[in-house]
This record gives structure tokens, sequence and C-alpha cells, in this order.
């Protein structure tokens, strides 16, 4: 079924400058990338090529993109050039004078992962100790910095049960933005899905609880991306397109230059070192089929089909191998 219009050029593109971290997550979904990255001269060209395909946003993740010890320069460079630059951290690394030089950089976002409230068990799932009390010092060095400050958490079995303290924390830390990502069942995510993942009844409850949060909750937005939301008459009132955005809105750039529909989906569709953008957008045979899904299943009798589109398709292509089959986390029934 066709979707929305699509833009002339993805307006965000998720660049993984590094598969380096410093942390031993549950989920990464990086882990397993040997990927070479790219240098400080090539990655400035690339920038350019982004810049004038007249790319919107470029956020910067990974792994750790603050151990590239470029990254400041290089977000100053694409910034000077026009994009608006964002960034995905665990915030180890941010103290008081790294959030005053990422604002001197133009980053004019940065988003801190927190997976639990309670610190010892974020700390056990992301493998690090006193990553947690980090995380929260981080967002206060940006917040004091004059940077637009996000908690993004993986929302999974260590968690489900103290969303509010989830919503709570990130009021108190005065963020504008509360992520709650669905789990993407990608690298360690798919090796550890039967310890992490939710079942779809599970995936049903938390987003009738986080639907009716959003309505109440005061002082912060709390952004939901999961296309199956649909199911429950709700759609994100930002998303420009139906279902997934990736390969929609936006694209992915691994640390060697290869080009992916998103950072979940290790399906290469070009490399911009060498690919014209826009060639890769216009006519890529993965991103048509990923804009034009064939509904199968019990997608076929769905009403609700024509707004998620299937669901998540990285999640769907990670467990069935066919992006067009229903989201394995979709608590429909097939009658």
């Amino acid at each position: 079924m066709k979707d929305s219009v699509i833009p002339a050029a993805p307006l965000t593109v998720n660049w993984a400058v590094t598969n380096r971290c410093n942390f031993q997550c549950s989920h990464c979904y990086s882990r397993a990338d040997v990927s070479e990255e790219l240098d400080f001269d090539t990655v400035c060209g690339i920038v350019e090529k982004l810049a004038a395909a007249k790319v919107f946003s470029v956020n910067f993740g990974g792994g750790e993109p603050l151990l590239r010890k470029d990254l400041l320069e290089v977000a100053r460079f694409a910034a000077d050039r026009g994009l608006s630059v964002s960034m995905n951290s665990n915030g180890f690394l941010i103290d008081r004078e790294k959030a005053r030089l990422l604002k001197e950089a133009g980053f004019a976002k940065v988003g801190i992962s927190v997976d639990s409230p309670k610190a010892e068990v974020h700390d056990r799932f992301r493998g690090i100790k006193k990553s947690h009390e980090r995380a929260l010092a981080a967002l206060a060095h940006l917040k004091e910095a004059g940077i637009e400050t996000s908690i993004s958490s993986v929302i999974c079995k260590i968690n489900i049960d103290d969303v509010d303290g989830l919503v709570e924390m990130a009021r108190s830390s005065g963020v504008s933005n509360i992520n709650f990502h669905n789990f993407k069942c990608s690298g360690l995510g798919f090796a550890n899905k039967d310890m992490l993942d939710l079942s779809p009844a599970e995936w049903r409850d938390f987003y009738i609880k986080a639907i009716a949060m959003k309505g109440t909750v005061k002082g912060l937005r709390i952004s939901l991306e999961d296309p199956i939301i649909a199911l429950l008459g709700h759609k994100e009132g930002d998303s420009l397109v139906k279902g997934s955005v990736c390969g929609k809105l936006s694209l992915n750039i691994k640390s060697n230059g290869d080009i992916t529909p998103c950072g979940f989906i290790p399906i290469v569709v070009g490399n911009i070192c060498r690919d014209d953008l826009i060639e890769v957008w216009d006519n890529s045979p993965v991103l048509h089929m990923m804009r034009n899904k064939v509904p199968k299943g019990k997608c076929v009798s769905c009403k609700s089909h024509s707004e998620c589109l299937g669901g998540c398709t990285a999640r769907t292509l990670a467990l069935t191998g066919d992006m067009n089959n229903p989201d394995p986390h979709c608590w429909r029934n097939e009658s």
C-alpha cells in the first residue's frame, strides 16, 4: 500500500560515527559490527554531501560517539553548514566542561540513555557501575550549558513495572522529552530477547498506560515511536508518514559509510563515500519495498494496517525474515 509522500531527501540522518563503546549493554545492536571508522577529512566530505542534499539534521550515535576524539570538530563543521546537530550518548563522559564544549560545537540537542529510575537496575543493564549517576549528572551539565536534553529509555522487562518512576525521573531531571523505545530484537537484543522482550499482551498494556500518561503528564513530552500504537487508535502527532519512519524520513550511516534504512536493519543500500545520496534515496529497491509494504497474514484483514503498515519493519525483519509480515509485537488475534 502506497504510503504518504516521501520528502525529496531524508530529513534526518542517524550516523554511527564509531562502533567503539565504553558500555556493555544487554541489548546493543552494534557490538558485532567491526567496520572501520572513517578519517576526519572523509567525514567532513560526507557532511558536505548531506548539506548539499538538503538534509535537515544529523544525529550522531554509535557506539558511544564521544569516543571519537574529533567529534566536536565534526559537529562544528556540520553546524556551520546549516545542519541541525544532535547526539545520543550514554552520558558517562559528559562533565561540566564537556557540556560547555558541546554547546560551543553547535549541538542543539543531546539525548541520554537512562533505562531505569533505579541506579542498580540501570547499571546492571548497561554493564557499568555508576553509569546511572553519571547519566543524570550529564543531564544537569547539559541543561546548565543551554542544550536541550531528552532521556531515551528502552522498554523491556527490566523497567516495565516502573514506567511511573521513569517519568518522574525525567520530570525531576528537567528534560523536555522522554523517548520510550520499543525493543528491537537486533544484535544482542536478538540474543537476549527471551530474557528482555515483552509479550504482545504486555506491549498492549504498556502502550495503553503510556498513551494515557501522554494526556495527563504536564511539562514533559512522552514520545512513542512504535507504529503498532495505531491498534489503539493513536498516532504520534508529529509523524509525517504512516508506519515506520525509517527509509521514509530518515536513513542510517554506519561507521564505514555504508547506508542502511535504519541502525536496526543490517541491509546495506549504498555507501555515502561512493554513492549519490539522492540516487540511493530515490531508487533503492530496499527503500521502495519499505515504502510499499504488502500486507501478509493477519495484516490483510486488519483495519489498522493502513495506519501502522505492519508495525516496526526492523523488528519484523529480524524475527520473521520478511518485512511484509505482521510485527511479532502485535497483539491483534488472527481472527
